[in-house]
């Protein structure tokens, strides 16, 4: 329903992950009894989880951790990685940086060229340890730099911006054509991001096996203030479902939804699904691992734009290893540790044993669902206060 803005203008109402909430149903389920893994076309994965492409949380020995507890890591293939021969001494003066010098600091560091023969070896040194290999490129320079990727044994490519559409038009250079580039590929495509129904229906359009659902959540990003584009999360997934939904009938072919962003506790993983996401790509809760290449700090893809930067480095103290993060065991209550602990129990409280018949579950609108009752938590600065 379209609510009026003003004389000249209506909008729809949107929803963010804090404004819903899952509605318990009449079944409940053993814990042991729920099946988590999901399909990325022929890849079987057991974990919805998808570990960012940000330096600061995915590196080749984060990836390769990630990959063995059932996950997926993402490496991005235009940063430190692929830019330093010693990438933690520059991650390291990333960390060291003050509030004030950060975002100059960073445009320099990335300022480096990208050294293609860096990205290859670090692609091999994900593969040796036996693992799903991921890694992100952004449209503008995936075509040249495809064939060394898929030289160096890249599994999944995933083409990544702020905002990725089917319809570039641009009266300088000749745009991607996604849907040729998708179809000469070997390997299985995600694009994205996007924020709305057509343009995610167009995204699975041009064959990519998931679409990135999420322009704007995220903990460092700043996309939202500096151009004003985004739409709440949880609309943004429940409009990319529906698009899949339309996808589906039109052509016998199931697309992946992949909730990006804006996700920090097990709670919001099982809301996204329950808005129809098939899996949940994060980042601020790894970059809270003792493992994070970021040193207790994070940022996005666009922090560093030369002429735009749309991110902010932010700090993310330590809280525990990757395993306890993503799968336990929790020694806090705030739902930050044991990730898929949390989805797990809300789909066995629910009476769920699957992804996809989570997606099917009862939800409502619910904006005082974190505080309400919770006074003393708040005063307290414990739980989720």
């Amino acid at each position: 329903m379209e609510i009026e803005i003003g004389r000249g203008k209506k909008g729809r109402r949107a929803y963010g992950m804090d404004e819903i909430a899952i509605v318990p149903s009449r079944r409940t389920r053993d814990p042991e009894d729920v099946d988590l893994t999901w399909q990325l076309n022929g890849h079987s994965l057991d974990l919805p989880i998808l570990a960012s492409a940000m330096d600061g949380v995915v590196s080749p020995h984060t990836a390769k951790v990630i990959g063995g507890i059932g996950g997926l890591g993402v490496l991005n293939l235009e940063g430190i990685q692929s830019r330093y021969e010693e990438p933690d001494a520059e991650l390291e003066r990333i960390a060291s940086f003050s509030a004030q010098e950060a975002t100059r600091g960073m445009q320099q560091i990335y300022s480096a060229p990208i050294q293609p023969e860096l990205m290859a070896e670090r692609i091999r040194e994900i593969k040796s340890a036996g693992v799903t290999v991921a890694g992100s490129l952004t449209p503008q320079r995936v075509e040249r730099y495809i064939d060394v990727v898929l030289d160096a044994g890249l599994d999944i490519l995933v083409i990544q911006g702020t905002v990725v559409s089917a319809e570039h038009v641009s009266s300088a250079v000749d745009p991607l054509n996604l849907k040729r580039f998708i179809s000469e590929q070997p390997v299985p495509v995600i694009v994205g991001g996007c924020a709305s129904y057509q343009t995610a229906l167009h995204l699975m359009r041009t064959g990519a096996v998931g679409v990135l659902v999420g322009v704007g959540p995220g903990a460092a990003c700043t996309t939202r203030q500096v151009i004003g584009v985004g739409v709440p999360q949880a609309t943004a997934v429940a409009d990319a479902a529906g698009a899949r939904m339309q996808h589906l009938l039109e052509t016998g072919q199931y697309v992946n939804v992949i909730a990006d962003g804006g996700m920090a506790y097990g709670g919001d993983l099982a809301k996204a699904i329950a808005c129809g996401a098939d899996a949940c790509m994060i980042g601020s809760p790894l970059a809270k691992a003792h493992e994070a290449p970021g040193h207790g700090c994070h940022w996005g893809m666009a922090t560093f734009h030369p002429d735009l930067p749309r991110g902010a480095r932010v700090r993310t103290d330590p809280i525990g290893s990757l395993e306890e993060i993503l799968v336990g065991p929790a020694n806090e209550n705030d739902g930050s540790l044991n990730l898929a602990g949390g989805l797990r129990g809300a789909m066995a409280t629910c009476g769920y044993d699957s992804i996809q018949s989570f997606q099917k579950c009862e939800v409502m609108v619910a904006p005082s669902i974190r505080n309400e009752g919770k006074k003393l938590q708040q005063s307290q600065a414990v739980g989720m206060g």
